[in-house]
């Protein structure tokens, strides 16, 4: 079970998964078979149009390492160590990738009841750097985060966020972009026993002063099925339904149209996931 306030990437996450999270528009299939002795390997395509893209990975896990490798079509290697509570509240990450070497990184993230921090360093001789803490507990938590690149001494990011959190609710209000844009999402469960949530997020750029917007909900038909649907402030409305027809396995399927251009075509998308 997670400790106290988390990451600084878990502010506003709630909110950001309910209006982004499952949304596909192409045909995406992933197959994952698994052995006894912490081993499995899935592989995964992608249909975008008359472009396929897939990849194969393997998978060990025993104990609290975990060992992950990823190769696609483009001959591109990704590969993740995870070292979980070496000591209480630590994990260790290192992430490796051929041949573009400078995607390459290590990061360490600590969480305590009333803080959490996480750093990660480029593994590149002029890396790029980012640092982010949180303070606070599970009700009311305040955090940033920075980027800082090393070759020309200059900061990347610099962002902060505060969220406040009960139990059928969770507001966050963010200041992000170098200082250029405030951000606040709002997540609000109607329901329990159905899952009825609603969350909103709203931006407003101080550069450009424009102001951007995301709407939507979530509902359970039954135990197994998930409705989703979505609003933005471009005219754009998204809603899928997601059903679990064995555990872990699961069918999606989303839909887009532009409410301001309706004799453009919909987009349509399934999504496939079969795991053991």
């Amino acid at each position: 079970m997670a400790k106290g306030p988390g990451l600084f990437s878990d502010i506003g996450k709630k909110a950001r998964d309910l209006l982004y999270k499952d949304y596909n528009y192409d045909q995406k299939f992933t197959v994952t078979t698994s052995t006894s002795t912490g081993l499995s390997f899935s592989s995964c395509g992608i249909q975008k149009g008359d472009i396929f893209l897939g990849d194969l990975s393997a998978k060990f896990q025993k104990e609290n390492w975990t060992a992950d490798v990823k190769i696609d079509t483009k001959s591109n290697i990704l590969a993740t160590v995870t070292c979980d509570d070496p000591t209480p509240g630590l994990k260790a990450i290192l992430n490796l990738s051929y041949p573009d070497q400078k995607c390459g990184k290590a990061e360490l993230q600590y969480k305590h009841d009333y803080a959490g921090v996480s750093v990660n360093v480029g593994l590149t001789p002029s890396p790029l750097t980012e640092i982010s803490a949180v303070v606070g507990n599970k009700g009311v938590t305040f955090g940033g985060e920075i980027g800082f690149d090393t070759a020309s001494g200059s900061l990347t990011k610099y962002d902060a966020g505060l969220s406040f959190t009960k139990p059928d609710f969770t507001a966050a209000l963010f200041l992000v972009d170098k200082a250029d844009t405030v951000k606040f999402s709002y997540l609000h469960t109607l329901s329990p026993l159905t899952n009825s949530t609603v969350a909103a997020e709203i931006a407003h750029s101080i550069s450009k002063d424009e102001n951007t917007f995301s709407v939507g909900g979530l509902y359970m038909l039954d135990p197994l099925t998930t409705v989703k649907g979505r609003l933005s402030h471009n005219g754009r409305i998204a809603a899928l339904i997601q059903h679990e027809w064995q555990p872990k396995s699961l069918v999606t399927i989303s839909g887009e149209v532009d409410s301001r251009s309706l004799d453009k075509n919909a987009r349509v998308g399934l999504a496939l996931t079969l795991k053991p």
